[in-house]
């Protein structure tokens, strides 16, 4: 194939062809915050739990690039959620992760169920710096808590130049196919690789036909879900997200019928908690509402260094990732996008505006944290 254009020239076009539902600018009571405030604000919230300021600073890493790239259901739309842990101490949020063992390419660690990010920030960058050495890396961890989006992860190896591979489970939240009953969680996959001129290839799924933040965020706008996503109590499909949060019963991806959800949630909990001796299916803590007893949950991470061997990944993988790109479209109002365009293209966005969107049922919870914790206020733009 040929390379029909660089993704600098890419780059240019992604907002014009951005299609992807986000939280948009100019509407009624939205306000904008630039990623500092929002970065110092959730420090200080942690600051008034005496998490360290270091630890802090990761997990507020992790909740800034969720909202950053639109992912706004990873983002500050968990906090309460997060700060619920720490307080009612299902979570030590000071807990250091430890080794327990390893060898050249592996490592397996306890979290010691501390902060999610934490651990899973400590977890690639050992995978990575295995995979410097090796070519691979493979790091698993047991005794942890909701740790964000995976590609949060797997961008770290890929401002590396290696490919980056996360998994983890979750608080059981799918009706496998053909069941009535919950039992595995939405156990998302990422996988993110590098191309050229800053390119790169970010899958990030659930395995579950939505996440649950997503349905969190229809619910804060008071949206309706598509049927595909959700059952009510009677295992229908409902299109009600308040119906859809209080039962917490996702179909798998591919819709009720198909077993490849199911499949791929099975494949999750292997690489995760069931290699790394975690809590696993139907053993997952409800989060949220068994809040005081510890998740802990199972994560898994690979780092993959291309270089070592055959040269000329970068250049191979930007080749059909931009030929994808100038595919002719079914619908010419929807040029393709390759996974991770979307992202970019609300970041390029975001730096436009000067900062991060957010909607009134934000800017609510926003106060009321500022109140409880006397912090100094978000100042928006």
């Amino acid at each position: 194939m040929k390379n029909h254009l660089s993704f600098k020239i890419i780059s240019q076009e992604i907002p014009k062809i951005f299609r992807r539902t986000k939280c948009d600018g100019g509407k009624k009571n939205e306000k904008v915050a630039p990623l500092s405030e929002i970065h110092r604000f959730v420090v200080d919230c942690l600051s008034c739990l005496n998490v360290a300021k270091e630890k802090s600073t990761v997990f507020a890493d992790s909740l800034v690039a969720s909202d950053y790239k639109g992912v706004y259901s990873h983002g500050l739309n968990r906090l309460e959620a997060y700060i619920k842990d720490i307080r009612e101490k299902a979570c030590d949020a000071n807990a250091d992760p430890t080794i327990l063992t390893e060898c050249a390419s592996i490592a397996a660690v306890c979290g010691n169920n501390g902060l999610g990010a934490v651990i899973g920030t400590f977890c690639m960058d050992i995978a990575i710096k295995k995979a410097r050495e090796t070519g691979i890396g493979m790091v698993v961890t047991n005794g942890s808590n909701h740790f964000g989006t995976n590609m949060f992860y797997t961008e770290k190896a890929v401002r590396q130049g290696l490919i980056g591979m996360a998994f983890t489970n979750t608080s059981p939240v799918m009706v496998p196919a053909g069941a009535k009953q919950v039992c595995l969680g939405t156990n998302p996959i990422s996988i993110a690789a590098p191309a050229e001129c800053g390119d790169s290839l970010v899958v990030d799924m659930a395995t579950t036909a939505v996440s649950v933040g997503k349905i969190e965020m229809h619910r804060r706008k008071k949206q309706k879900i598509p049927p595909t996503w959700a059952l009510d109590e009677h295992g229908k499909p409902t299109t009600d997200p308040e119906v859809a949060m209080k039962n917490r019963r996702l179909m798998p991806l591919g819709g009720d019928v198909s077993y490849k959800g199911t499949a791929f949630a099975l494949m999750t909990e292997c690489l995760s908690s069931i290699i790394a001796d975690a809590a696993y299916g139907p053993n997952v803590r409800l989060w949220g509402i068994k809040s005081t007893e510890p998740a802990n949950l199972g994560h898994g991470f690979i780092a993959i260094d291309p270089d070592k061997f055959l040269p000329g990944f970068k250049k191979r993988l930007s080749d059909l990732l931009n030929f994808i790109r100038h595919m002719e479209p079914a619908d010419p109002k929807h040029p393709l996008l390759i996974p991770g365009d979307a992202e970019r293209a609300n970041m390029k966005r975001t730096d436009q505006l000067g900062g991060i969107i957010y909607t009134p049922s934000h800017l609510k919870m926003l106060e009321k944290l500022t109140k409880q914790f006397n912090v100094k206020p978000i100042q928006f733009k």
